[in-house]
């Protein structure tokens, strides 16, 4: 292990001294690239860099406990020497969960689609506040949020609505996210009281650049139509609503939240090409599922991932049996500690599988 991070010190090392070149300085996407690749590197050199000094540490306060004969300072000696060696096996847990292999959509932004499943005007109110929820945690964030569709049931709840999220590492804190979403409370139209059980679909997709799926135009149907909702004076004025149907796969994708037909279909392809990538890795992960059962990262849609209780207060995500007693707060936006145990149980699994 300690070879392999060597030999990544190395490289960024090497990096450092390219990045001071005046040459590499004026070819931008030399620089940008080794920026990239530095920024990568960062939390692994500045993890094994403690781990030498606490080595350090411990050497020198062995050696000076053998040549001091003050108490106090023997004391302070041994209190170095105890917190340096507790630390140790924590930095070392830690490099190697930085030694795992990156998966490369992680710094990509995020499509997100939201579907009304079972449960019919409640579940429509449920995607509305999960539409909701994504949007106040990508404000947190400091993402930017675009709308691309939306269908909405038009008295407050939406039927299925697709958005981009915008921003450093958002699919990486996002891409668990996928799956049935199911909602258990009182809804505003039920007289009598009861609880009712409903569900909604969320999908999570990385960005997918132009070069990384190649589509056939003459596979593509395009169709324009008036927008309706709320956007502006060109809704509702001229045909500026764009429907993709791609007729191999027979996805179809509609984009009307731009003014003209040229943006929505650039939209509209831009989640096209998210979605054939998606099929392709999913593909992928059905062929390696004898391989490779990861509970965490599935990213099967039909799988039942979480459950939000109004009446009891609490989020449980069934997949690391976590419970919180927050709902409030998560449907606010407050998503951390639901994401930060996901990668959690996510490294854990990856390291036992090492």
């Amino acid at each position: 292990m300690f070879d392999k991070i060597e030999d990544i010190l190395r490289r960024y090392e090497d990096i450092t001294m390219e990045l001071n070149d005046p040459y590499v300085v004026s070819d931008q996407n030399k620089f940008r690239n080794l920026m990239k690749e530095q920024k990568s590197l960062e939390a692994l050199v500045e993890c094994y860099q403690e781990y030498k000094k606490c080595k350090q540490t411990i050497d020198d306060s062995l050696q000076l406990l053998d040549e001091e004969s003050d108490p106090d300072m023997k004391e302070m000696l041994r209190e170095e020497l105890s917190e340096a060696k507790e630390r140790i096996p924590e930095l070392e847990n830690q490099l190697k969960i930085l030694l795992l292999p990156k998966d490369p959509n992680d710094e990509k932004n995020v499509i997100v689609e939201i579907r009304a499943g079972v449960g019919g005007e409640e579940a429509a109110l449920f995607a509305a506040d999960m539409y909701r929820l994504y949007t106040r945690y990508a404000e947190r964030k400091n993402w930017r949020v675009e709308t691309m569709s939306v269908e909405d049931t038009g008295i407050g709840g939406i039927k299925d609505v697709s958005f981009m999220i915008k921003g450093e590492g958002a699919y990486s804190r996002l891409k668990f996210e996928g799956g049935v979403h199911r909602v258990q409370r009182i809804p505003a139209t039920e007289s009598g009281g009861r609880i009712h059980t409903s569900a909604i679909t969320v999908a999570i997709m990385p960005e997918v650049e132009d070069v990384e799926v190649e589509i056939d135009m003459n596979d593509c149907k395009f169709d324009v139509f008036r927008a309706s909702g709320n956007g502006g004076q060109c809704v509702n004025t001229t045909d500026s609503a764009v429907r993709l149907t791609h007729l191999p796969t027979g996805i179809v994708i509609s984009c009307q939240d731009e003014k003209s037909q040229q943006q929505n279909k650039a939209k509209a392809l831009k989640v096209l090409r998210a979605k054939l990538y998606e099929l392709e890795e999913q593909k992928k992960h059905n062929s390696e599922a004898a391989l490779r059962k990861s509970q965490v990262g599935s990213g099967d849609r039909s799988d039942k991932i979480r459950t939000y209780n109004f009446h009891q207060g609490r989020v449980t995500d069934h997949r690391i049996n976590l419970t919180l007693y927050k709902i409030d707060q998560i449907m606010d936006g407050d998503l951390d500690e639901i994401i930060d145990s996901l990668i959690a149980a996510d490294q854990a699994e990856k390291l036992a599988a090492e």
